[in-house]
């Protein structure tokens, strides 16, 4: 496995000031931060008491949780400016927080900190279809888009599983795609621009309607940075065009190593469907008799790759699909006859994630990207990895730019099981780095991946993340503790060999003090420190 430099190195001054918001929030403090924000919010909007603060304490990733100090639920732009500016004189960390449904942990409050919900800001604000654009506030649905657009022909391309709940604000954060990202793009990809505010409540804009904006562009920096460097309150995204024709190809193989192939095949061949994906049998069956998608369940791995445009153009690119997928092995191929019949064949690939529940007390969604030409070799690892970790995992991939969520299959109850899904997850993340791939495709970071960014980045990368962080937010009160792991955090990852000298454990947040209870580092470091040596 990669493992980043073993030479001893000790966090800068600079990046221990992250640190400085970590002592736990008091009564008398939770009351001076409450009263504060009641000051300028309804009492409403104002919550502090457990029973309030309980919905907020974690997002979709469950096993990771924290009760905020106080949560602030503004109304208007301007209250939110004004949150800001109430933190940052009182120093107190802010974590924003969408609809939840991150799945890295990334919108876990933090026990001295507010939350700032933004679940109110929900108004489409302007629709322009000669533009093509929408002005959104964050606490839009995903999907509330697409819908206003539809009388129009338009819709927002950027599809997550999650959209019928999702928030444009947290799709923003986490940069999100879907399964139409291949030939769409990601959030990124499908925003123009981005206001919000910085921690001193400051207004900032990224990016234009304009075909440039002025100065530097940092849109794609704001896009992803998970809430660390401002907060958006308003955003305009493109709307695209709704095809004349999609039709979706259904693949079945015999082996899940030939589907990986198939799928690298395809865009070797210079096709880009608007979706392709891949769900292997463990999957298909569990999700096949709640959605009746008509899955192959004989099949060892399907595919699904759809085609978009002219009728001429889709009848065209779906006789060149079939080509590819009988010469790459495919035992059956079917070809959606309606929009009702596609939207069956989507649907089961929607649904993959809760079908999980099917089979499983709990499962434990896995986010990497590696190259396509290696989805085979990952597919056999993984197969190796439920032996030795003795864990099921279903796969489902957003297998056109080799986008993997493994679902590790594991029951809560049971805190050894916990532990081995842990380390089952950080093998796979580590071998999407040695495969040539990163440790997220479209979750973020949050909590969750911290500790795998030790092994893909080096310390000078993590100083120049925490630099661009000072940028914005120089006390580091916008979501601490994520995204960016200290040197410290990586030592005791394993990760380092820190010769002659402590390390400065005291003034670096430990998540046994945040109380994560999924967390066992000492666990993790010395099963890692055993195999990197």
């Amino acid at each position: 496995m990669n493992s980043i430099a073993s030479a001893a190195v000790i966090a800068p001054a600079d990046e221990l000031r992250f640190a400085d918001v970590s002592a736990r929030g008091t009564p008398e403090r939770q009351a001076e931060v409450a009263a504060r924000l009641r000051e300028f919010l309804p009492a409403h909007c104002v919550l502090f008491r457990a029973e309030d603060t309980r919905p907020y304490e974690c997002d979709a990733l469950s096993a990771y949780r924290q009760l905020p100090m106080v949560v602030a639920l503004p109304e208007t732009e301007a209250q939110v400016a004004q949150v800001l500016r109430t933190c940052f004189l009182l120093q107190v960390p802010v974590v924003a927080r969408g609809a939840g449904t991150s799945l890295s942990g990334g919108s876990m409050p933090h026990a001295s900190g507010v939350v700032l919900g933004l679940a109110k800001l929900n108004r489409i604000l302007a629709l322009d279809p000669v533009a093509r654009t929408a002005r959104v506030q964050p606490g839009v649905r995903n999907l509330a888009i697409s819908e206003a657009a539809a009388p129009h022909g338009l819709y927002y391309a950027p599809d997550p599983s999650s959209q019928i709940a999702c928030s444009i604000g947290g799709n923003v954060a986490e940069n999100s795609g879907g399964v139409h990202c291949l030939k769409y793009g990601l959030t990124v990809h499908n925003v123009l621009r981005v206001r919000g505010f910085t921690i001193d409540g400051e207004a900032v804009e990224f990016g234009s309607e304009a075909l440039d904006c002025p100065g530097l562009d940092l849109m794609a920096l704001m896009i992803g940075s998970e809430g660390m460097l401002a907060v958006a309150t308003e955003v305009t995204v493109k709307l695209v065009p709704k095809p004349l024709v999609a039709r979706v190809v259904m693949a079945s193989f015999d082996d899940v190593v030939k589907a990986g192939n198939a799928v690298a095949s395809i865009i070797a061949a210079g096709i880009i469907p608007a979706g392709l994906e891949m769900m292997d049998q463990k999957i298909t069956r569990a999700v096949e008799p709640f959605v009746k998608a008509g899955y192959d369940l004989d099949a060892k791995a399907i595919l699904l790759a759809e085609s978009d445009g002219t009728p001429e153009e889709v009848e065209e690119e779906i006789g060149r699909i079939d080509e590819v997928l009988r010469g790459s092995g495919a035992t059956a191929i079917r070809v959606s006859q309606s929009e009702a019949e596609r939207l069956r064949f989507w649907s089961g690939r929607k649904n993959a994630f809760p079908a999980a529940g099917r089979v499983s007390p709990d499962y434990y969604c896995m986010d990497g990207t590696i190259p396509r030409k290696n989805l085979g070799r990952m597919l056999t690892a993984i197969v190796e990895m439920e032996r030795k970790y003795d864990l099921g995992c279903m796969n489902v991939f957003h297998a056109g730019d080799g986008n993997l969520h493994p679902l590790i299959l594991f029951d809560a109850n049971d805190q050894a099981q916990w532990e081995r899904a842990e380390l089952f997850g950080a093998e796979i993340l580590e071998l999407c780095v040695e495969l040539g791939g990163t440790v997220t495709g479209e979750h973020g970071v949050g909590i969750e991946k911290i500790n795998s960014m030790c092994v893909q980045f080096s310390p000078e990368e993590r100083a120049a993340f925490f630099a661009v962080k000072r940028a914005f937010d120089e006390p580091g009160l916008l979501n601490p503790g994520k995204g960016i792991p200290t040197t410290s955090r990586c030592a005791e990852y394993g990760k380092m060999h820190i010769h002659g000298g402590r390390l400065p454990f005291a003034d670096i947040p430990r998540v046994s003090d945040l109380r994560f209870p999924s967390f066992r580092f000492p666990f993790l470091a010395a099963h890692l420190m055993e195999r990197t040596g």
